[in-house]
C-alpha cells in the first residue's frame, strides 16, 4: 500500500508519523510526503504555538483532549523536545459582556470534559499580578500551554523518516488526478502513483480538493505576529482575552529565553500565489496598544521581529477533515482556521486511524467535506 500526503505542515507530518507507527499498518506500507516548500514552513511556522482548549468549538473538544494527551508524550514519541510546556492558559475579562461569555463557556465545557477555574478580580490580582488592574475577571485552564511551531513539524518529519517516510520537500505538484488504481501526482521531475491520497495542504487544501472535484469555501488570511526583546521572566502561562471584536483580541506568551511572543487582531488578506504574507505595521502598532492594556509592564519593550504566514479559513470556521465524499481513497485534513496547532498531533492520529482501519477515534462527522455538497455540486 502506498499513501501520498500533500502538505508538510504539522497535520501532514503528524499523519505520516502515526500512519507509519500504527499497530495495524501493513508491512508493505509506503508513505510519501510532498510539499511545495520546506517542512513546516507554511501555517505551522506562522503559528503562535498555543496548545489551548479554552474558547474552542465544542465539536472539536474530544479531538483537542486526545491531542493534548499526545502533546504530553511528544518528546518520548519523537525523540526530541518540541518545547511543549503545560504552563496553563489564562484568559482575561475586561467587561461584563465578556464575563458572561466566559461563564457560559465554563459551564458548557464541563459537559465536554474541560474544567476551568473561574477567577474573580481578587483571584486575578493574586495569581497573575502582571495583568492590568482593569481586568475584572478571568479563566484559567491549568493543563493547557504552548509548543514551539518551528520545531514540531520537522520533529514529526524526522521521526517519520526514521520509520521509512519518503520525503519530497521543495516539490511543486503539476497535476493531481484519479487513476485506475488510486491517484497520479505529477511533479516536474517525477510521477508519483499512490493507492491513497491525504490532502493536508493547509491554505492550499481547498485548491487540492477543487482539482479533485469537491471544492470547499476556503479563504486564505495572514496572521500578524511579533516578538519582543528578552525580558526577565515573569509571565508563566499563555495569556489571552475574552473578546467580541477582532480588534480586541490579543494573546502572548513568554518563552524560556525571555522573549514575549504576541499576536491577535484582524488578519490580513493574502494570495495563495506566491503565498508569502507580509506584516502590516499599522496592525503591529495596534497590537502593542492592546497588549500593553493587558500587561502594562510591557509598555516600553522593544519589538525585535515581526512575521506572518498563510492560513486557510473555511466559511463556517470548522476544518475539513475525513474521507472524500467523491473519491474512494481520498482523505482531507485542512482549513483549521487559525486554531489548528493544538489539534495537530490528534489530527495525525485520527487520520491514520481513519485511513488504516476505517474507524474514528473521535467524532469527525461535523468536519466532513460533504457538508458543502449542496453548495458545490452544481459546479462539478
Amino acid at each position: 500500500m502506498h499513501i501520498a500526503i500533500l502538505g508538510g505542515g504539522l497535520m501532514g507530518t503528524a499523519s505520516a508519523f502515526f500512519l507509519l507507527t500504527h499497530p495495524k499498518a501493513p508491512k508493505s506500507l509506503k508513505v510519501t510526503l510532498i510539499d511545495r516548500g520546506a517542512i513546516g514552513a507554511g501555517a505551522t511556522v506562522a503559528s503562535f504555538g498555543n496548545v489551548r482548549r479554552q474558547g474552542r468549538d465544542f465539536r472539536q473538544m474530544a479531538l483537542a483532549h486526545h491531542s493534548l494527551a499526545l502533546w504530553i508524550r511528544l518528546e518520548t514519541l519523537l525523540g526530541r523536545d518540541v518545547e511543549f510546556r503545560a504552563t496553563g492558559h489564562v484568559r482575561a475579562v475586561f467587561h461584563q459582556e465578556a464575563l458572561k461569555d466566559m461563564q457560559n463557556f465554563a459551564s458548557a465545557a464541563l459537559q465536554h470534559g474541560l474544567e476551568i477555574d473561574q477567577l474573580d478580580q481578587a483571584d486575578i490580582r493574586r495569581r497573575f499580578p502582571f495583568l492590568s488592574k482593569d481586568v475584572i475577571a478571568g479563566s484559567f485552564s491549568p493543563q493547557d500551554g504552548s509548543g514551539n511551531p518551528r520545531l514540531v513539524a520537522p520533529a514529526f518529519a524526522r521521526a517519520a523518516v526514521r520509520h521509512g517516510l519518503v520525503l519530497r520537500d521543495h516539490t511543486q505538484v503539476v497535476s493531481i488526478r484519479p487513476a485506475s488504481s488510486g491517484f497520479r501526482i505529477e511533479a516536474p521531475d517525477e510521477v508519483i502513483e499512490a493507492d491513497l491520497l491525504l490532502n493536508t495542504a493547509g491554505a492550499w487544501g481547498g485548491q487540492v480538493a477543487d482539482r479533485l472535484g469537491e471544492p470547499a469555501p476556503l479563504t486564505p488570511y495572514a496572521p500578524q505576529m511579533g516578538v519582543t526583546e528578552p525580558l526577565e521572566h515573569r509571565i508563566l502561562p499563555v495569556v489571552g482575552v475574552w473578546a467580541h471584536k477582532a480588534e480586541e483580541v490579543i494573546y502572548c506568551r513568554q518563552v524560556e529565553r525571555g522573549n514575549i511572543v504576541f499576536g491577535g487582531g484582524p488578519r490580513e488578506d493574502v494570495t495563495l500565489t506566491p503565498g508569502h504574507a507580509k506584516v502590516n505595521p499599522h496592525r503591529t502598532l495596534r497590537q502593542l496598544e492592546v497588549l500593553t492594556r493587558l500587561i502594562p509592564a510591557l509598555r516600553h519593550t522593544t519589538v525585535i521581529r515581526t512575521w506572518s504566514g498563510c492560513e486557510g479559513y473555511v466559511d463556517d470556521m470548522l476544518p475539513v477533515m475525513g474521507p472524500s465524499a467523491r473519491h474512494d481513497g481520498l482523505f482531507h485534513a485542512f482549513g483549521f482556521c487559525g486554531h489548528g496547532f493544538q489539534l495537530g498531533p490528534g489530527v495525525g492520529a485520527e487520520m491514520a486511524e481513519l485511513i488504516l482501519t476505517g474507524a474514528s477515534l473521535t467524532d469527525t462527522n461535523p468536519f466532513h467535506i460533504a457538508r458543502f455538497q449542496n453548495e458545490t455540486n452544481s459546479g462539478i
